[in-house]
């Protein structure tokens, strides 16, 4: 559990909540002496009222006193709590943000998500729990039975065999629910994918009318974490009751005990009070003690799930750590006997180990300033191309360069930095038109936002929108059609000049007029290589270079013309789309 580390810069907190706690609890330890001397001295002795009340006088004292430490002790322990939740949940974010495609596919976002906020918030309360009684619980219940042997040695004899029947209640029904709690914790991730899923997709599932299907397999999954809650707390509701039965049967012993010897002149009434007091004080402990360690079972779990994300190793998919020198694709000398841009040699990419290629032996090249176009089937692996050129995913066999060299021995951020790339989905973020343009150069002038509006074919609609730049833009961007939306993610795209343009399949809701216009305006305001992306030959048929794939094949390389001799895959679907 290396993420308790965020712990370190509170440190005072983290020593004066223990501190004050463990104050509080030794002024709880001599309540009972108290009680004992007004009860054996001013009762049934010669101390009177005054005595009563004076000592009743110092109970309500230490009562105050141990108000102010438990209330100091709880402040000093929230703040540590929170401080360290937040620290954790940033730097969480950040590791979230460096991982690499591959990771996240086999982490899962619904688990990353679970882990940002269900086990951040189950090791904050964890944390907090801690500080308050780590010290105090075990310190009572052992200090209890010690004081009890002050008090009377031969009724402390009750202490010394309760305790430890006690303790082994407790710790045997913790170690039967730990795996209960961890495979609950797996449950609430595949419900956590389940709803993620859902709520996305909810059009889809409406249009299709499958609400009740989905319905049904979420009420399955939930029925199965029921169940396993149920199991959990089945055991754990026996906690509470055997600690009471236990501790009860301790009262009772010393109760019983404690009235023969009172009888028979061998113990006074307030010993039997005190003692009765300190296993009552046991009762109390006994029972946080083991809520304690249910939730360090939890929150253990959580800080496991945690620091499992932190593991993962730093740096980018080709084993560069962070650190390490890298060539800045921007600066990185090019490639003297050739103009080439980019390059594929005999690439194999899978997503994962036991997956079928998504890209097998594919070799191209592009040129600086060309435009290329790549087409074919549904999941023939276009955007697998695109992927790989950002450095999202490695290849298995083969390499892809940049200017002529591998791009392994490039920084990816430089990398990224200088591509611009408009994706399939038109993605707008919560904020004006003009912060999210930014997201493409974040110190753009609102001249640079406006020329790119231009070139996108955006700003025709821009313009008529109250407050231009400042109209605020909802969550997706639902607040624009979808075209629209296309055509701002393509301005930021191209805002920050970038050497190499990729348009996947972005065009795909614009009409042809528009689609035309947009083409012509990269081209003759850009000095870019683009690389388009589409389902239309309409779109790529004036491309330098058109690249058809098949099943994740190179099936052609050429131009429209070219290839309509050449390629039986273009011609299919040229004739598709002419007909």
């Amino acid at each position: 559990m290396g993420n308790i580390r965020f712990l370190s810069k509170y440190k005072k907190e983290c020593i004066l909540s223990p501190l004050f706690k463990f104050l509080e609890a030794g002024i709880e330890l001599f309540v009972p002496i108290v009680v004992q001397l007004i009860i054996d001295v001013g009762i049934n002795g010669n101390g009177g009222k005054e005595y009563i009340f004076k000592m009743g006088g110092l109970l309500v004292l230490l009562g105050i006193v141990g108000l102010c430490f438990s209330i100091t002790a709880q402040f000093f322990a929230a703040k540590a709590a929170t401080l360290f939740a937040k620290d954790l949940r940033h730097e969480l974010f950040l590791k979230i943000q460096k991982l690499s495609f591959n990771d996240l596919d086999e982490v899962g976002n619904s688990t990353l998500i679970n882990r940002m906020t269900n086990d951040v918030n189950l090791a904050q309360n964890t944390v907090n729990m801690v500080l308050r009684l780590v010290l105090r619980s075990p310190f009572v219940v052992f200090g209890a039975m010690i004081m009890a042997f002050t008090v009377d040695i031969k009724g402390a004899i009750v202490f010394v065999i309760i305790i430890p029947v006690l303790l082994f209640v407790i710790f045997y029904i913790l170690n039967y629910t730990t795996p209960l709690f961890k495979e609950v914790q797996k449950k609430s991730d595949s419900i956590l994918l389940s709803i993620r899923e859902n709520l996305v997709g909810v059009r889809t599932i409406r249009a299709f009318g499958i609400e009740k299907e989905e319905a049904d397999s979420f009420n399955k999954k939930n029925n199965e974490m029921f169940d396993l809650q149920i199991k959990v707390g089945k055991v754990n509701s026996l906690l509470n009751p055997l600690t009471y039965v236990i501790i009860n049967i301790g009262i009772v012993l010393v109760i019983y005990v404690g009235g023969y010897r009172v009888n028979t002149g061998d113990l006074s009434q307030g010993d039997v009070f005190a003692l009765m007091n300190y296993m009552s004080q046991i009762l109390v402990e006994a029972i946080k003690l083991a809520n304690l360690v249910i939730l360090l079972i939890k929150g253990k779990s959580g800080l496991e799930r945690i620091q499992s994300v932190f593991d993962i190793k730093t740096g980018d998919i080709y084993g560069n750590e962070e650190g390490r020198e890298l060539i800045s694709f921007d600066k990185a000398g090019k490639n003297k006997r050739e103009n080439k841009i980019i390059e594929f040699e005999n690439v194999c990419m899978k997503y994962s180990e036991n997956a079928d290629d998504a890209l097998n032996d594919i070799s191209f090249s592009v040129n600086e300033g060309d435009i290329i176009g790549i087409i074919g089937g549904t999941g023939c692996g276009k955007t697998t191309i695109v992927n790989m050129i950002l450095g999202f995913y490695k290849a298995y066999k083969g390499k892809v360069l940049l200017d002529g060299r591998d791009i392994k021995d490039y920084n990816l951020n430089s990398v990224r930095k200088n591509i611009g790339v408009v994706p399939q989905k038109a993605l707008l973020f919560k904020g004006s038109i003009r912060d999210n343009i930014k997201w493409g150069k974040d110190n753009a002038t609102d001249e640079e936002i406006i020329k790119a509006l231009k070139i996108s074919q955006a700003y025709e609609f821009v313009e008529k929108k109250e407050g231009m730049l400042d109209y605020y833009s909802e969550q997706g961007g639902k607040n624009f059609s979808g075209g629209q939306r296309q055509r701002l993610t393509i301005a930021r795209g191209i805002i920050n000049n970038p050497r190499i343009l990729i348009l996947d399949d972005s065009a795909s809701a614009l009409d042809f007029a528009t689609e035309a216009k947009l083409r012509k305006a990269i081209k003759e305001n850009l000095k870019t290589t683009t690389i388009i992306i589409s389902q239309r030959i309409s779109s790529i048929k004036h491309a330098d270079k058109i690249l058809v794939l098949d099943e994740g094949k190179l099936e052609g390389v050429g131009t429209h013309e070219e290839l309509l001799k050449t390629s039986n895959e273009y011609q299919e679907i040229y004739k598709a789309q002419s007909n």
